[in-house]
């Protein structure tokens, strides 16, 4: 890479990573305030889709690959899926838990090759998995309810694990998308698809698309604008990140976000236990960076 451009990519991921946490932040702000978890998330894409309508008109050609399509399809329904399960567990779970809780995603990446590739891990990726259950010891572990098994039985941990899962999945996704068009257009059609499946989620579950999300006294309006800048920002570095890099390394860097998530949490939220949180979460950032060595 050129200096520039390792420049810019680092810039990327620095923007991804606070980007990431302070949407997390907001989206929890607005479930605070009643907002419904799906509507949220459907209005989210809606602004953002608004928002590309003059970089459609400008850019122009429409004329895309079969292949673009379907990945697009393919990618806004686990974004919009993925998204809906991530704020449907922050409003139950604690933003400092929920967090560092995505650096399963590598545990996940590890077991689907094992099955579907054959691929299995060497010693430094097993040293990375028992880092990382062991880290999230320490981030689940509390006074009140001592760390064990039955955690992972608890709604909020099963739907930011199904979050991770559909993320990631959507991650491989988007490439195919850049790879078929190109960044802006990869944007673009997660917008919009992001937008079409939510909608159709929301109708499936006969969810009424109306919502106080736009209400100035409560100060929801503010927060729902808030959320869609950084969500576009997150989103755009993504794609960036993405587009100069292979996704693994990307998912692995993005894993950062954690620590900042941890201390938002408490920060933001009172959420306590702040200490003994991000040290679960630097072992588990450690473990997620010897799974992506051991490749």
């Amino acid at each position: 890479m050129e200096a520039s451009l390792i420049l810019f990519t680092t810039l990327a991921v620095l923007v991804r990573i606070f980007s990431n946490a302070f949407s997390n932040v907001f989206q929890k702000q607005l479930l605070q305030k009643g907002n419904d978890a799906l509507l949220i998330s459907f209005y989210t894409y809606l602004l953002l889709s608004i928002a590309c309508i003059p970089a459609v008109l400008y850019l122009g050609g429409f004329t895309f690959s079969t292949e673009f399509w379907l990945y697009s399809i393919a990618g806004g329904l686990a974004g919009a899926a993925g998204n809906a399960f991530l704020v449907k567990a922050l409003e139950r779970g604690e933003l400092s838990v929920l967090g560092p809780i995505n650096a399963y995603k590598s545990i996940v990446g590890i077991l689907t090759g094992m099955l579907l590739l054959q691929e299995y891990p060497n010693y430094a990726g097993i040293l990375g998995i028992l880092l990382i259950i062991g880290g999230s010891y320490y981030v689940l572990d509390s006074p009140g309810e001592p760390f064990s098994l039955r955690l992972f039985r608890k709604k909020e941990i099963q739907y930011r694990l199904l979050a991770l899962v559909l993320t990631g999945i959507e991650a491989v996704f988007i490439k195919r998308v850049m790879l078929a068009s190109s960044t802006e257009w990869a944007f673009i059609s997660w917008c919009f698809f992001g937008a079409l499946f939510s909608l159709l989620l929301l109708l499936v579950l006969k969810i009424p698309v109306t919502t106080a999300l736009f209400n100035r006294k409560n100060g929801s309006l503010k927060l729902a604008g808030l959320l869609v800048v950084s969500v576009g920002a997150m989103q755009l570095s993504t794609i960036f990140v993405l587009d100069k890099m292979p996704v693994g390394y990307a998912l692995a860097l993005f894993q950062l976000s954690i620590i900042v998530t941890v201390w938002l949490g408490h920060r933001i939220f009172g959420e306590a236990n702040l200490r003994q949180k991000l040290i679960g979460s630097i072992i588990m950032l450690i473990g997620s960076v010897l799974i992506l060595l051991s490749k």
